[in-house]
């Protein structure tokens, strides 16, 4: 993980159009995304952005309104462009830009491109309709959504030459991914809820007298919605603190970006457990300068240095 960046010629005027397509869709649609990934060098804030524009695409099929079996012959469709990408097939001067772009970037980075193929394959299980008995279950999907997403981040980023335990970079990426997405299904539930979706693990939501859904601002009659809310907390708060393990693996720059998205994400997190019944009133969010300070903060190296400082008193 610890390649260097090969050093090419200037880019093609075809591939800064990609590029440029490729960061204008994560400017307007990736807001959280795209606080993170200003903080990177011209080359790896272009390879992310290519990796969330293609990932745009494959979410945006899921989430849109055509009928499913049209959703999968789409998802199928996208899958065969990233197997042309993989076989070195796209031309720069294809009519698909995120194809070149990313084309491009597999070429600088060591990008694992099968997780965008473990991404088709969790829109698929939402096209599917798919429901989640226990945790063990639903971690799948998110690995699929997410954790893949982290994995191929790294790629982008590299580790540090000479990190200490850099063999588990993939898997502290891949874990900070899971709190994400957990962060974003409880943020989401009502939603979600609307759309005919059920993400949170059936076993939990029978604990909490929720088995009955959340499809208005009021939680089910007799429910211990709260206790569900602070118990789903609690363990993306777990996953966050391994996951964030990552942190001083990675460069400044990349940490930074890392420490933003995931920072944005723990403060979302906080106000949820703060209310949690905002989650079925409306959609919680951050004010801009605050999310503005979270990326600061992580271009100053604090958490990356807190994760040190916390892991060599474990193993003292």
């Amino acid at each position: 993980m610890n390649r260097t960046v090969e050093q090419h010629s200037e880019l093609s005027a075809p591939v800064r159009a990609a590029y440029s397509y490729c960061e204008t869709v994560t400017g307007q649609q990736a807001r959280n995304f795209a606080y993170g990934i200003r903080l990177l060098p011209t080359e790896k804030r272009q390879a992310m952005s290519a990796l969330y524009a293609f990932s745009r695409r494959v979410d945006d099929i899921g989430d849109g309104d055509l009928a499913p079996e049209t959703k999968r012959d789409r998802l199928e469709a996208t899958r065969t462009v990233l197997d042309r990408i993989r076989k070195g097939e796209v031309e720069q001067d294809d009519t698909d830009p995120v194809a070149v772009a990313l084309a491009d970037a597999a070429e600088r980075f060591p990008i694992p491109l099968e997780g965008l193929d473990e991404l088709i394959d969790g829109v698929l299980m939402d096209v599917r309709g798919e429901t989640y008995e226990t945790w063990d279950d639903l971690k799948v999907y998110c690995r699929c959504v997410a954790g893949a997403i982290g994995r191929l981040s790294l790629g982008v980023f590299g580790t540090q030459p000479g990190a200490p335990g850099a063999e588990r970079a993939p898997e502290y990426a891949d874990t900070l991914g899971l709190a994400l997405q957990l962060t974003n299904i409880l943020r989401d539930v009502r939603e979600d809820a609307g759309n005919g979706r059920v993400y949170l693990p059936a076993d939990d939501l029978a604990k909490f007298g929720c088995t009955d859904g959340f499809r208005s601002a009021v939680p089910p009659e007799g429910s211990d919605f709260a206790g569900l809310v602070h118990y789903e907390v609690r363990r993306a708060r777990a996953l966050f603190a391994e996951g964030y393990r990552l942190l001083p693996m990675l460069d400044r720059r990349s940490g930074a970006c890392v420490a933003a998205m995931a920072g944005i994400y723990r403060r979302l997190l906080d106000r949820i457990e703060r209310d949690p019944g905002a989650v079925l009133r409306g959609r919680v969010s951050l004010p801009g300068r605050e999310k503005a300070y979270v990326a600061m903060r992580g271009l100053s190296g604090l958490d990356a240095r807190h994760v040190t400082r916390r892991t060599a008193g474990r193993r003292a």
